[in-house]
């Protein structure tokens, strides 16, 4: 080596102290996250204590909601919550399981990558905009092109009439759902995509060489090698669908009423109702029922979340017995 050559750099060996600040600084990022749980937990708590003292357990299965006459029941808001999540996990799921199927295996090269970018921009539209977009142009067509054929179909028939039934406005429970299952399947198809893309292509190859069709790599290979992806892409979705304030405080109707079992009755859930009342909700039952209503809906997101996770845990176990 000649003198005016650059003298080469040696790599400084990081201490044990490193390693003992890099984890104690891990450790405290995660006990700041149980902290901050546990203060919204006893905040809200707290806040309900009115609420939770005077009408305790039944405030879950009463479905009066007078701020007038001052008596409340969360049973419109919760069914409205489960009932709009449910249909938009019930569309959302099989339409994006051939979304990220199509994108995998099926789509040329030349369409995978705009149209890959092109759903995941639906992800990026607010809330308030497909809440409008509902609201001013979705409702009315579902009103005129599928609630009225339908009532003219079935409405004399007892079950399927009852669930049909209401004034043809465009507004309901199922306006709620599809509008929430357009807004979650940027999110699960998404993680489906790229979990469906992670699996070794030497399992699709020797599927689709032992003469497997397409269906049946995916069903039979692609699925259960990323369950746990898909699971999680799900549970993605459904707590945005739980979650969603504005675009369903558009299109479900806001009425705290639960006179039929109808798809396209007026309803409300827990989040329009805290987004159209808390404002102007004076401080007594009325803000206290709110914010039960506020804790009843985190408990459902940790039921559903917990579910989840036992349902993972069951399925590995399911694995070793197979194996």
């Amino acid at each position: 080596m000649s003198r005016c050559d650059p003298a080469p750099r040696t790599r400084v060996a990081r201490g044990p102290w490193a390693d003992r600040v890099f984890a104690a600084a891990a450790m405290g990022a995660a006990l700041i996250t149980l902290a901050l749980l546990a203060g919204i937990i006893v905040s809200l708590v707290i806040g309900a204590a009115p609420a939770i003292r005077e009408y305790g357990l039944s405030f879950l299965v009463r479905s009066q909601w007078d701020p007038v006459a001052n008596r409340y029941g969360g049973l419109v808001m919760i069914y409205g919550t489960l009932m709009s999540s449910f249909i938009a996990l019930l569309i959302a799921v099989p339409v994006s399981f051939g979304i990220a199927l199509f994108l995998s295996e099926l789509s040329p090269r030349w369409l995978k990558r705009p149209l890959g970018i092109a759903i995941e921009l639906l992800a990026a539209v607010p809330s308030i905009v497909y809440g409008m977009w509902g609201l001013l142009v979705f409702g009315p067509l579902l009103a005129s092109w599928v609630q009225q054929p339908l009532q003219q179909l079935f409405g004399q028939m007892p079950v399927l009439g009852a669930l049909v039934s209401g004034p043809p406005v465009g507004l309901g429970l199922l306006a709620a759902g599809i509008i929430l299952a357009i807004m979650i399947i940027p999110f699960i198809a998404s993680v489906m995509r790229d979990v469906f893309e992670v699996t070794p292509p030497m399992l699709k190859e020797s599927a689709y060489g032992l003469g497997a069709t397409t269906w049946e790599v995916m069903w039979r290979v692609v699925l259960p090698y990323t369950k746990t992806g898909v699971v999680g892409g799900i549970m993605l979705g459904l707590g945005r669908a739980l979650g969603e304030t504005m675009a369903v405080t558009f299109v479900i109707g806001n009425m705290n009423q639960l006179d039929s079992l109808s798809l396209f009755e007026a309803a409300n859930s827990i989040t329009s109702a805290l987004a159209n009342e808390f404002a102007e909700a004076g401080a007594g039952l009325h803000q206290a029922s709110l914010i039960y209503l506020g804790l009843v809906l985190f408990f459902i997101t940790f039921v559903v979340l917990s579910l989840s996770k036992l349902l993972l845990l069951r399925l590995q176990r399911g694995e070793g017995r197979k194996a």
